[in-house]
């Protein structure tokens, strides 16, 4: 996958959504945040990220697979912007799925510890990917250290302090954090020949970015362990800035603040990068990632799937797994728990168009 970088058309937004505190979908911004810079006077801002964590945090429930819904929500609620002239296809898409499960695919060449399952159905001609839980991060979600808790926390705590409910408000960190609120942009993008529509989950628009038009000023924030070495950073930049950059990068979100913790729990500095110069930082590493080769891997799995997955029928699911060090395999499901497409989806989107006949060759087999 060492080639050149492939064709990543630039992210445009289609819409977006919100999730309220208790997790209910609105089709609007209302969830949306602003970014609040520092004064440049002040590097160690010194916020306390343990602030709140016994006392005013509402966790969503991490073991309720929510699975595409919401944005399958947002797509019947907005098909008219989404419809195709193609015949046998109902949206204007290749791909429907989450940002993240596009992350998870685009690390795989570099990732060594954590493998994936993602589940892909063929309906009116869109491919439609959504993750599964690996037993092994299953595993982990339940025996999950006290410390590994908090330090989750302290990422939402950061956003707390750099974002305020309106573009001239001032942040407010005595509130509660709760982690079932979410603003996310819907994007519209095309890798190579695949056009994807996708969701990501967005922190905080710039108020005052130079750039005014979504995404690209969406700010991502990030929280992470102060550095005190070349070699951590060297390690960071390895590890870390690879999903930092894979995540903003899909999106079209144009940087990251990143709030570097000491052992306390509290801000000691931060640094902001520029997610189209993030490869400029890592280049000159013999050892470390490329995005070509993340770009690449991506646009071939894609590829792949269209090959794979032909019979347009919402109840079959094909079950791609990957392991480190393991090539990707496929298992085939008929009418399982893997079936991930909802009824009232379906039924929504079959309402109101006539049945189109299904045009399969075995040409894609061979």
């Amino acid at each position: 996958y060492d080639a050149p970088f492939p064709f990543y058309r630039r992210p445009a937004e289609m819409g977006c959504f919100s999730l309220d505190a208790k997790r209910c979908y609105h089709g609007d911004a209302r969830q949306l945040r602003y970014y609040v810079p520092l004064p440049s006077e002040n590097p160690s801002p010194g916020f306390d990220l343990r602030d709140g964590y016994h006392d005013r945090y509402v966790q969503r429930d991490d073991s309720v697979r929510e699975g595409l819904e919401h944005l399958l929500q947002w797509i019947v609620q907005n098909r008219k912007q989404l419809q195709t002239e193609d015949k046998g296809k109902l949206l204007n898409a290749d791909f429907v799925t989450w940002r993240g499960h596009l992350t998870k695919v685009l690390t795989t060449p570099y990732e060594s510890r954590d493998g994936w399952l993602l589940a892909v159905t063929l309906f009116r001609g869109t491919l439609y990917i959504s993750e599964f839980e690996t037993e092994a991060a299953r595993r982990e979600r339940e025996q999950r250290s006290e410390m590994l808790k908090e330090f989750m926390y302290m990422g939402y705590k950061f956003e707390q302090y750099m974002c305020a409910d309106t573009p001239d408000g001032i942040p407010d960190p005595t509130g509660v954090v709760n982690t079932n609120e979410g603003f996310c942009t819907v994007i519209r993008s095309r890798l190579g020949s695949h056009s994807i529509l996708f969701s990501g989950e967005v922190d905080c628009t710039d108020p005052r970015s130079p750039s005014p038009q979504p995404p690209s000023c969406y700010v991502e924030l990030k929280t992470s362990k102060v550095m005190h070495s070349p070699a951590q950073r060297r390690s960071f930049y390895r590890h870390k800035i690879i999903k930092w950059w894979a995540q903003s990068f899909l999106l079209g979100v144009s940087r990251i603040v990143a709030g570097y913790r000491g052992p306390d729990g509290s801000v000691v500095g931060l640094e902001t990068f520029e997610t189209m110069k993030i490869f400029k930082l890592i280049r000159d590493d013999p050892g470390c990632w490329k995005p070509a080769v993340c770009m690449n891997f991506c646009a071939a799995f894609l590829a792949f799937l269209k090959t794979v997955v032909t019979e347009d029928n919402p109840k079959l699911v094909h079950l791609f797994a990957w392991n480190p060090r393991h090539p990707v395999s496929f298992t085939v499901h008929q009418d399982s728990h893997y079936c991930f497409l909802p009824d009232w989806y379906v039924e929504a989107l079959s309402a109101g168009s006539p049945p189109r006949p299904n045009f399969q060759t075995d040409a894609l087999e061979a």
